[in-house]
C-alpha cells in the first residue's frame, strides 16, 4: 500500500480516528465476512429464480423446487458455517450450523402456528428466512464452544481427547439448537417484522430515497457494511423470495453516483485527479470497485452533495418504475447488476443508473468549476490533493486495497520519476526513517538494501534512522504514511516516499527500477501525467513482488544453523519464545511482548509503556503476519540490553485491520539489534519460510528456525 506525501500531520495521526467510526467499521467488516464468501450461493439462487419460477425466462416446475429450500435452509446455514469458522475454525463452524438450524425450525414453527389460527382464505404469513438469525446465533455458538474448550484445555487424560472433543461439541450443538428454537427464533422474527414494517412505511410514504442521504456518505467513509449486510441484504432477500425482486439490493450497489463524480473529474478536474479519473471510472463501473471513487470525493467534501443527490435520484427512479434485483449484485458492477435485474425491471434499473450519474455529474461539475482557479494555482505550487485523498481513504478503510494502491501509485508516480530523473539531484543515500529508528525502519532498510544489491546498483547506500536524526545527507527518505509529514518537516528538500508497511511494499520495486534506469542513463522525466501513471501502474498494483531466489537462499541460510545453547549474549533465547501466548488482541499482545523483554532483563518496566506510545503514533505492522512492537526513541534509557521476544499466535490477531500471527518485541542497545532485524526481515520476506514458522509445533522448533539470528 502506498500513500501520499502531502497529507497533513493531523490527518496522518492514528489517534485522529473517531472510535465510534472504528467500531462501526469493525462490526460492518465482521458482518461482511459472513456474507461476502456466500455471495456466489446468492447469485446461484438468483439464477434459479430467474430461469425456473413461473415468471422466469425458462419456467420449469420441477427445477423451481430448488428456489425455496436454497433460500430458506442452504443460504442461512452457509452463513452460519462461515461465521462459525471465523470465530473458531471448523469446530466453530459445525456447532454454529447445528445451532442455526434450531433457529430456522423455531421460526417456521412460530409462523405455522400463527397461520393455523387464521380464518380460512386469509393471506398466510410467509416463511422468515433466518439470515439475521444466522448472523446472531452462529458467532455466539462458536464463541461459546471456544470458551468451553478453554475450560478443560490440558486437563483431559491422554487417550480421551477425541471422546471429549466430539461429545462436548455434539452436546453443546444439541443445547444451542433447542435454545435457538425457543429463545432466539421469536426475537429474530420480531426483528424482521419491525425492520420489514419500517421499510414498508418508507416505501408507502415515498421516503425510501432519503436513505441515500445516509448510505452514500457512509460508503465514502467505509461505514456502510453494517447497513448493507446487516439490514439490506436480509430484508432484500426476504422481499425477493415473495415478490421476485427487491429495490433494497439497489440502494447501495448503484454505480451511477460514483460514475458521475469520476466523469466530472475527467472533464473539469486538474492534475493527477483528472489524469486518473477515466481509468478509475472503468474500474468503478465495469469492475464494480466503488471505493476507487472515494478519494475524489474526499478531495472536496462538498462533492458528498453530488453523490447524495445522485443516490436519491436513482432510488426515486427505481421506485417510479417498480424496479428491483432478484439477488444482491456483488461487486457493484453494471454487469452484475444487469445479470440480477428482474425481467420486468431493466428499463427502471438502467434509467436509475443513467439519471443518478447525470445528476451527480452536473452537481460535481458546478463544484469543480467553482474551485478550478484555486486548484490550478495549487497545482502550480506543486500541491496535488489527490495523494492526500488516497491516503485518507486507505486509512478510512483500515486495510490494504489493490485498487487504491494502484490509484496511489498513479498519484505519486509522475513526481517520483521526475525527482529521481533530475540530473541535478544527488541520490547516494536512501534512509528509512521511523520514530525510534531501530525497529520497522531497520527491517525496511534491510529489504530494500538487498534489492538494490541484487539489481547491481552502485553508489547508493541504504540505511535507517530516527526521524529526529535525519540530516542533510539523506537524499531519498522512506517512511510509513503516518510519519511522512514529520519527515518532510525535518528534510523538506529530500525525495519522500510513503509506504503502508515496510516488509513488502510494491514501491520498493519501483524505486529500484528507477534507480537502475538512472544508473544506466536511460531515465528521463515523464512527459505527461498520463504516461507517468501508466509507467507506475505495474509497480503499484498492490501485489508484492515474489522474493528472488537469492532472497530465499539468504533467509534459509539465516535459519539453517542448528539451534545452539542460548547464552546471555544471545538476542533471542528459547525462554523468550512462545507458541501458546494468552493475548487475543493487539494491546494484550504488545503487553505480553514487553513483559517477556522485562522478564529476561532486556528492559525496565517503563519500556512497556513506551511500546504503547509508539503504537499510538504509528502501527508496527510489517506485513506477512508480522508485527514488531518497540519503544519510542525517548525510551532508549529504559533499554538494558538488546533482546527479542517472539510470540506465534494460534489465531490471527486484529492489528489495526491487519492479521498478525507473529509478534516480535524488540529492544536495541547501542544499535546492536540492527543486524538481527536485517536477518528477521529476510526471513519474513520469504513466504515459504513464513509457512515453516507457522507450521512449527513447539517453542523449541520455532526457536530452531529462528536461532540463526544469534549468529
Amino acid at each position: 500500500m502506498v500513500s501520499a506525501t502531502t497529507a497533513s500531520p493531523t490527518d496522518q495521526s492514528s489517534g485522529g480516528k473517531n472510535q465510534f467510526s472504528v467500531g462501526v467499521q469493525k462490526f460492518g467488516t465482521f458482518l461482511s465476512g459472513m456474507i461476502m464468501p456466500n455471495i456466489p450461493a446468492l447469485i446461484a439462487w438468483g439464477l434459479f429464480t430467474a430461469f425456473f419460477i413461473e415468471k422466469g425466462w425458462t419456467p420449469n416446475a420441477s427445477l423451481s423446487e430448488l428456489v425455496g429450500p436454497t433460500i430458506h435452509y442452504l443460504l442461512p446455514l452457509l452463513i452460519a458455517n462461515t461465521a462459525g469458522r471465523m470465530v473458531y475454525k471448523e469446530r466453530g463452524g459445525v456447532v454454529a450450523t447445528v445451532a442455526t438450524i434450531g433457529v430456522i425450525i423455531g421460526s417456521d414453527h412460530i409462523v405455522n402456528e400463527f397461520n393455523a389460527t387464521l380464518p380460512e382464505g386469509s393471506a398466510e404469513l410467509p416463511q422468515v428466512h433466518m439470515f439475521i438469525g444466522a448472523m446472531i446465533m452462529a458467532p455466539l455458538a462458536a464463541w461459546i464452544m471456544k470458551q468451553l474448550d478453554r475450560l478443560w484445555d490440558g486437563k483431559i487424560r491422554a487417550g480421551f481427547e477425541m471422546l471429549v472433543n466430539l461429545f462436548s461439541a455434539g452436546i453443546l450443538s444439541f443445547g444451542l439448537a433447542i435454545a435457538g428454537f425457543y429463545l432466539l427464533a421469536p426475537v429474530v422474527n420480531g426483528i424482521m417484522t419491525v425492520l420489514g414494517n419500517a421499510v414498508g412505511w418508507l416505501i408507502d410514504h415515498s421516503l425510501l430515497p432519503l436513505t441515500s442521504l445516509l448510505i452514500e456518505p457512509a460508503k465514502v467513509f467505509f461505514l456502510n457494511n453494517a447497513i448493507n449486510h446487516g439490514v439490506l441484504t436480509p430484508l432484500g432477500t426476504q422481499m425477493s423470495s415473495t415478490d421476485g425482486k427487491s429495490i433494497l439490493f439497489l440502494l447501495e450497489a448503484n454505480p451511477g453516483p460514483g460514475l458521475g463524480i469520476l466523469i466530472a473529474f475527467a472533464v473539469f478536474g486538474v492534475g493527477m485527479a483528472r489524469a486518473s479519473a477515466p481509468g478509475a471510472a472503468i474500474i468503478h463501473f465495469i469492475g464494480g470497485i466503488h471505493e476507487i471513487y472515494f478519494p475524489y470525493v474526499l478531495m472536496k467534501p462538498a462533492l458528498l452533495l453530488a453523490v447524495m443527490a445522485g443516490g436519491v435520484t436513482g432510488v426515486t427512479t427505481n421506485m417510479l418504475f417498480d424496479a428491483g434485483l432478484r439477488a444482491p449484485a456483488a461487486p457493484g458492477s453494471i454487469i452484475a447488476i444487469l445479470l440480477q435485474t428482474a425481467s420486468d425491471s431493466y428499463l427502471g434499473v438502467i434509467l436509475s443508473v443513467v439519471l443518478s450519474a447525470t445528476v451527480s455529474f452536473l452537481i460535481a461539475a458546478v463544484i469543480l468549476r467553482a474551485s478550478r482557479k484555486r486548484d490550478l494555482a495549487a497545482l502550480e505550487r506543486g500541491e496535488d490533493g489527490m495523494s492526500a485523498a488516497v491516503a485518507k481513504t486507505q486509512r478510512n478503510k483500515g486495510k490494504e486495497s489493490a485498487a487504491l494502491s494502484g490509484l496511489a501509485g498513479q498519484a505519486q508516480g509522475a513526481s517520483l520519476r521526475d525527482e529521481i530523473a533530475d540530473p541535478n539531484r544527488d541520490i547516494s543515500s536512501v534512509v528509512f526513517a521511523c520514530d525510534a529508528g531501530m525497529g520497522s525502519s531497520a527491517m525496511g532498510a534491510s529489504v530494500l538494501r538487498k534489492k538494490v544489491k541484487d539489481a547491481g546498483i552502485t553508489g547508493v547506500k541504504v540505511t535507517n534512522a530516527a526521524i529526529a536524526n535525519l540530516d542533510e545527507t539523506a537524499d531519498l527518505i522512506v517512511t510509513q504514511e503516518e510519519l511522512t509529514p514529520r519527515a518532510k518537516q525535518r528534510r523538506p528538500d529530500a525525495i519522500h516516499i510513503s509506504v503502508g508497511q515496510f516488509m513488502n511494499s510494491p514501491k520498493y520495486d519501483e524505486v529500484v527500477d528507477l534507480l537502475k534506469q538512472r544508473q544506466e542513463g536511460s531515465l528521463e522525466p515523464a512527459e505527461a501525467p498520463a504516461e507517468a501513471a501508466a509507467a507506475a501502474e505495474p509497480a503499484a498494483s498492490g501485489t508484492a513482488a515474489a522474493p528472488a531466489a537469492s532472497d530465499t537462499a539468504t533467509a534459509s541460510a539465516a535459519t539453517a544453523t542448528a539451534a545452539a545453547p542460548a547464552t546471555d549474549a544471545d538476542v533471542l533465547t528459547l525462554e523468550s519464545i512462545t507458541t501458546a501466548p494468552a493475548a487475543t488482541n493487539r494491546d494484550d499482545a504488545i503487553r505480553e511482548a514487553g513483559e517477556r523483554l522485562v522478564a529476561r532483563g532486556a528492559v525496565t518496566p517503563e519500556y512497556v509503556d513506551a511500546m504503547f506510545a509508539r503504537e499510538r503514533e504509528v502501527s508496527t505492522f510489517m506485513g506477512n503476519f508480522l508485527a514488531i512492537p518497540h519503544g519510542t526513541n525517548e525510551a532508549k534509557q529504559a533499554v538494558l540490553a538488546s533482546g527479542l521476544s517472539v510470540a506465534r499466535y494460534p489465531e490471527p490477531i486484529d492489528w489495526d485491520g491487519n492479521e498478525v500471527r507473529f509478534v516480535i518485541g524488540i529492544a536495541g542497545k547501542d544499535g546492536g539489534h540492527l543486524e538481527i532485524l536485517a536477518k528477521i526481515a529476510q526471513i519474513f520476506a520469504d513466504e515459504a519460510q513464513v509457512e515453516r514458522l507457522l507450521a512449527a509445533e513447539t517453542d523449541a522448533e520455532l526457536y530452531e528456525l529462528l536461532s540463526g539470528v544469534n549468529n
